[in-house]
């Protein structure tokens, strides 16, 4: 069985949306943000040296970062679901969007976070280039969903499970306003059975 490391509020709720969508039994191991520095506890350490979250146990095999355990859980997955078949397009629209989820994106995004988290005066000179990385990321990502359901195509993926977590930062920091087509995707996803029951996990 699957050993998850779930860190509250971080992108470990990927890996707990995907096996709830697989219906794959798995085990929870929760891990609690220092309530003072919202770090990662150095549990998290004794079974990664990262030190971060997610992170899977299985077999003998331990696993960091979102797509690769993606990828891994997807591979013991017998039916082969959310992810299309290797070599069609909607595959490699898949492969784009559950890298573009911790690359392009990822990148402003969390970028955004951290300089939100410090007291700063005046402006930085990164300021500039992050404002026009998320325009140009977000506005490419309404214009994909104004024409399609999901990420890979009409039918949902894993990449709509690691795109939805990364958009959902963007949210909370207020930087969906007038993405039309992302509020209306994200409200969509967030009716999933399996969202509202990996979420219940904090």
């Amino acid at each position: 069985m699957i050993k998850v490391h779930h860190l509250n509020q971080s992108r470990s709720t990927r890996v707990l949306w995907l096996l709830e969508e697989l219906g794959m039994p798995y085990q929870i191991e929760h891990h609690k943000r220092d309530e003072i520095t919202r770090l990662a506890p150095a549990s998290l350490g004794e079974i990664h040296p990262l030190n971060k979250a997610p992170i899977i146990e299985h077999d003998d095999i331990v696993i960091c970062e979102s797509s690769a355990i993606m990828e891994y859980i997807l591979d013991q997955d017998e039916t082969q679901r959310l992810r299309p078949e290797k070599g069609t397009k909607s595959y490699y629209q898949y492969l784009e969007w559950s890298h573009f989820a911790e690359g392009s994106l990822g990148l402003p995004i969390i970028a955004t976070l951290l300089m939100q988290m410090e007291k700063r005066d005046g402006t930085n000179p990164m300021d500039g280039y992050i404002a026009k990385e998320i325009n140009l990321d977000l506005g490419y990502i309404d214009a994909v969903l104004a024409t399609q359901t999901y990420f890979a195509g009409n039918e949902f993926t894993a990449a709509d499970i690691m795109m939805t977590i990364t958009l959902e930062f963007a949210a909370n920091l207020n930087l969906l306003e007038n993405r039309d087509n992302i509020t209306r995707y994200l409200a969509n996803v967030h009716s999933r059975e399996a969202y509202q029951k990996a979420r219940s996990f904090g």
